[in-house]
C-alpha cells in the first residue's frame, strides 16, 4: 500500500516488480511457442509447394511427350499421303516441285 507521502512501500514494490518478471517470462514463452509452431508451417508449406511443383513437372513432361508423339504421328501421316501422291502422279509432283523452285529462286534473288 502507498505511505502517507504517496509513495509505495517496498513490498508492494517487490510483488510489482515479481509480477511484471512474471509476465515477462510469459511473454517470451509465448514467442517461443509462436516461433517454433511458425517454422512447423514453414516446412508444411515448403514441402506442399515441391509437391505441387514435382507434379506439374511430371505433367508437363507427359503433355509434352503426347504432344511430339501426336506430331510426329501426323508427320508420318502427311508422309505416307506425300509419297503415295508422287507415285501417282509423277509428272504433275515434278511440276510442282520445279515451279516451288523456281518461286524460291526468285525470292533468294531479292
Amino acid at each position: 500500500m502507498a505511505t502517507a507521502s504517496g509513495k509505495p512501500d517496498k513490498g508492494e514494490a517487490a510483488s510489482a516488480a515479481r509480477d511484471l518478471e512474471a509476465d515477462i517470462a510469459q511473454l517470451k514463452a509465448d514467442i517461443e511457442k509462436l516461433a517454433e509452431q511458425l517454422r512447423i508451417t514453414g516446412r508444411h508449406s515448403y514441402g506442399a509447394a515441391r509437391r505441387m511443383a514435382a507434379e506439374g513437372r511430371e505433367r508437363a513432361l507427359s503433355e509434352g511427350e503426347a504432344a511430339i508423339e501426336n506430331l510426329r504421328s501426323t508427320a508420318g501421316d502427311l508422309e505416307r499421303q506425300l509419297v503415295d501422291t508422287v507415285r501417282q502422279k509423277p509428272m504433275t509432283a515434278l511440276a510442282v516441285a520445279a515451279g516451288i523452285g523456281f518461286l524460291l529462286a526468285l525470292l533468294s534473288r531479292r
